[in-house]
């Protein structure tokens, strides 16, 4: 069975489904299953020049607006460059963006395409303050999820949270298959360390959506009460400067750490102690269960997946979104008590090898693909896609 992965980014582009993608992929290819990765590489910009036209919608009520016709001449460029470097043929084609599934869709229309949505675009575009809610931009945006459920074969999302936030712009939400990401729990080494002072860690893009000028104003609040702590921030984007002058203006700079951006903070995280994330929104959350298998105390927001991952006082803490000062109390109690943070640490770490393996995504893809494969006899499969989690875990006795 021959199957391509259609990603929007280069595998190389930070984030979780770049980062995710080549392990699913390495996973299959040792089972013997034939599978490609395919992306749009940053340089092409601006060379397509085909009409494009929906079967739900006309987006050309949207024309002049520039971020539909920056879309749509993404998706323009996306159809050029497949035309231009793919020449197979596949058994299934299955895309992680509804840019990649459309085009191929467009381009392979007699093979069975199926997404995995793994986020919402326009609310990003909100939170960042770049669109404003009930827009334009928004209604095309949303436009594209039925769009999405009449011309492909399955859709995939990575949480309930974001199932029923697609179910109310299409017709059979019901549909939707909830498949959470999965990581090779062989890139996550927790490291028996104590740290004099509590050190905290947040990793994501610098962007308002985030939250961290929440996380700022509770680091200040926390500074100016004698907490002792130094926070270290991981990740580039448009508003580090603001970010860096906030910091400042808090009297925080000197207790704060900007990194930028880092290829493979997992190898960083588990000298750290809490991981605290703010976010206004997150479909999933990836980087939550990434640092609870560094054995990491996580602190996060009740949005989107994260309460998903996050059982409040059991697995981690969670805070309404804005709330400095609900932040403060949270990463105050676990400064303040090593232990309470570590049995915290400890129950998300056995919550995430339970059920954020890359063996059970690997386990529950396979059935999913099986079921469009070609009856000829031959299933390369045969072998089973199911493996011993114990084999991805190096820690046992951590």
């Amino acid at each position: 069975m021959k199957i391509l992965q259609a990603l929007f980014f280069p595998p190389e582009q930070p984030g979780g489904v770049s980062s995710m993608v080549p392990y699913i992929q390495e996973r299959f290819l040792k089972k013997g299953w034939d599978m490609e990765l395919f992306s749009l590489p940053k340089r092409v910009r601006s060379k397509g020049r085909d009409e494009v036209q929906f079967h739900t919608f006309d987006w050309k009520k949207y024309a002049g607006n520039p971020i539909v016709e920056k879309y749509i001449q993404t998706y323009k460029d996306y159809i050029w460059w497949t035309k231009l470097r793919l020449k197979g043929t596949y058994d299934l084609i299955h895309a992680h963006h509804p840019i990649a599934a459309l085009a191929m869709k467009e381009l392979f229309p007699d093979t069975p395409v199926m997404i995995t949505v793994h986020s919402s675009y326009e609310r990003e575009l909100i939170l960042n303050g770049r669109i404003r809610e009930n827009g334009p931009e928004v209604e095309f945006l949303t436009s594209i999820y039925g769009e999405l459920e009449d011309r492909l074969d399955k859709i995939v999302t990575v949480s309930e949270s974001f199932r029923v936030y697609m179910s109310g712009f299409i017709k059979n939400g019901e549909n939707i298959t909830v498949i959470p990401n999965g990581f090779d729990q062989r890139r996550f080494r927790p490291f028996s360390h104590e740290n004099a002072v509590a050190q905290l860690i947040c990793v994501c893009r610098l962007v308002p959506a985030k939250g961290i000028d929440t996380l700022l104003e509770a680091c200040s609040h926390l500074k100016r009460k004698g907490v002792p702590f130094v926070l270290h921030l991981i990740g580039d984007g448009p508003i580090r400067e603001e970010l860096e002058q906030m910091a400042v203006d808090l009297g925080i700079y000197e207790d704060t750490i900007f990194y930028g951006y880092m290829l493979h903070p997992e190898e960083f995280m588990p000298f750290f102690d809490i991981f605290v994330l703010p976010s206004r929104a997150e479909a999933f959350g990836s980087v939550f269960a990434e640092a609870a298998l560094c054995l990491l105390a996580l602190v996060g927001t009740e949005v989107g997946g994260i309460p998903e991952q996050i059982e409040n006082g059991q697995s981690g803490l969670l805070v309404p979104v804005n709330d400095s000062l609900a932040l403060v109390s949270a990463l105050e109690k676990l400064i303040a008590d090593p232990d309470y943070r570590y049995e915290l640490a400890r129950s998300a770490r056995e919550k995430a090898k339970r059920s954020y393996s890359l063996s059970r995504v690997i386990q529950q893809l396979s059935k999913v693909y099986r079921s469009y494969k070609k009856d000829d006899g031959h299933d390369v499969s045969a072998s089973g896609a199911e493996e011993d989690d114990s084999s991805e875990d190096g820690e046992a006795g951590v």
